[in-house]
């Protein structure tokens, strides 16, 4: 139980608000029978209470000592949270305005649990998304899989698990997020951790089809999850969030990477590293449950007058993927073959220029929530592709340079644009589309990485080849300034006309010490 204690001394006028119950980061009631006690209506707070004493000053002043005790409704990441909420908690904020590391809409009990859990489980999802991209070049070595093109075919031939990952997320309409949630992530890290024992580059292939198919489930089932639990002024920060602990996840992936250089077989400890995934997925499973949307009786709906939606996002998809898969996944290949980099240097490369992306995801997750999500992802689209570019045609400080703005204005495009997925589809559909687009999605990065590897042998590299495959979302940024509908500050049922008869009522509160309600 955390305790912050504030003492504030002045004119009455000036202090009297600490008298009166708050309405910033949490939203009080006074408790009855006691003028100076306040307990949480609403607020990311499993327990919440605030006293106060007051007493008169010398010069007429008055003498106000606010104690806040407040243990917060966040699993896994309290500690991280704990500093910024005591320093918010320690002064009087305007009313209805949340700190700026807040989301704009307050969060309440149930929403901050299941954000918590879910990005513990985005962790899972960005280490096993990452592995077999941080690795490929190294593993290629040992088991003679060639070069840059070879390498790009086989990371597009993984990608048939796409097909196994649409079956998962279809089965949620049907099952549940959380049952289906549960496998994609404890398969994915069984079948990743399976990538040790690989004689050969095609068994790696193999057992990664499998991590891949289950790491893009759990991805998109995450994302759902959010969007369905989340308020509405919430939803893109709920995505950066996410996206930032998926993040965390793949940096730890590369702060492994420099156990390849232990030896020719020193990759293959990161594969093995996948099964420390397990004791949180059993951790999740005793702090998750059921979608409130999901768990609520909502209409059978058919795809049919969906289309138009479904091939907007779909046509996004591919047309990104085409350039962001072989920007991503060929990356170490070309700091290793082309830039002379070792795998320390390429970890501490990586870390270095990555880590500051999450300014631009969080900034991004606010502004998409508060400004609208067309302008933020558009300059994010324009700005981190270009840089992208850049990395790809420079060398020395410049090249590092390029790859730290890029990290930053491109990672405002994932919660701008990740959160239209689930918020354009109802409740009955919200798995199935997003399945959809996610093999359009994969599709794209599969020419994406094909064209990438015989573009770099008859251009002379792969920064010629991705200013090519720049064309792809230069066309998106069209399409999302034309053709994109404004989703900011709008229910689900809203968006989903179909859901909204039997839209959910608002949220209950986490129960005390026990599981989401």
């Amino acid at each position: 139980m955390a305790r912050v204690v504030t003492r504030v001394v002045g004119p009455a006028h000036e202090v009297e608000g600490w008298l009166r119950p708050r309405r910033d980061l949490v939203d009080e009631r006074r408790l009855e029978h006691a003028d100076a006690a306040f307990e949480a209506v609403d607020g990311p707070f499993r327990s919440y209470r605030r006293t106060v004493v007051s007493q008169p000053a010398a010069d007429g002043h008055l003498a106000v000592v606010s104690t806040t005790e407040f243990r917060l409704a966040v699993p896994y990441f309290a500690w991280l949270l704990a500093l910024p909420t005591r320093l918010a908690l320690r002064r009087l904020g305007p009313p209805g305005r949340q700190p700026w590391w807040a989301p704009p809409e307050r969060l309440d009990a149930r929403a901050a649990s299941v954000l918590g859990v879910l990005a513990g489980a985005s962790m899972v999802a960005g280490y096993l998304g990452t592995l077999l991209t941080q690795t490929i070049t190294f593993a290629a070595e040992e088991l003679g899989g060639g070069g840059t093109r070879t390498q790009g075919e086989v990371l597009a031939t993984v990608r048939i698990g796409v097909v196994v990952a649409l079956a998962l997320v279809a089965a949620a309409d049907r099952l549940g997020r959380r049952p289906v949630l549960l496998t994609c992530a404890a398969g994915g890290c069984v079948a990743a951790a399976a990538g040790a024992l690989a004689p050969t580059l095609g068994w790696l292939a193999g057992t990664q089809v499998l991590a891949r198919a289950f790491a893009a489930g759990l991805a998109v089932l995450i994302t759902i999850i959010a969007a369905e639990e989340m308020p509405r002024g919430a939803r893109a920060y709920a995505v950066s969030v996410l996206g930032m602990a998926g993040g965390l996840g793949a940096g730890l992936c590369l702060w492994a990477l420099p156990l390849a250089d232990l030896g020719p077989g020193g990759w293959r400890l990161i594969y093995l590293l996948a099964l420390v995934g397990l004791p949180i997925v059993r951790s999740i499973a005793t702090h998750l449950d059921e979608s409130r949307r999901f768990a609520t009786p909502h209409a059978a709906v058919a795809m049919a007058g969906h289309g138009r939606r479904l091939a907007l996002l779909a046509a996004s998809a591919l047309l990104l993927t085409v350039f962001t898969a072989p920007a991503s996944q060929l990356q170490n290949e070309f700091l290793r073959a082309e830039r002379g980099f070792s795998a320390s240097r390429i970890a501490l490369f990586s870390l270095l220029t990555n880590a500051p992306a999450g300014i631009g995801v969080v900034a991004g997750g606010r502004l998409a929530d508060v400004r609208g999500r067309r302008i933020v992802g558009a300059v994010g689209l324009v700005g981190g592709v270009a840089a992208t570019v850049a990395v790809y045609t420079s060398t020395g400080w410049p090249q590092w340079m390029w790859s730290v703005v890029g990290a930053v204005v491109g990672g405002a495009t994932l919660p701008a644009l990740g959160v239209y997925g689930p918020e354009l589809f109802p409740t009955a559909l919200r798995g199935r589309a997003n399945g959809l687009v996610a093999v359009l999605g994969v599709a794209g990065s599969v020419v994406g990485l094909l064209a990438a590897g015989v573009l770099a042998e008859r251009l002379g590299g792969l920064g010629p080849a991705l200013g090519v495959l720049a064309l792809g979302p230069a066309v998106l940024v069209v399409l999302v300034l034309l053709a994109y509908p404004e989703t900011a500050q709008r229910e689900l049922e809203e968006l989903n006309p179909e859901d909204r008869a039997l839209a959910p009522t608002s949220p209950p509160s986490r129960r005390p010490g026990g599981r989401i309600p």
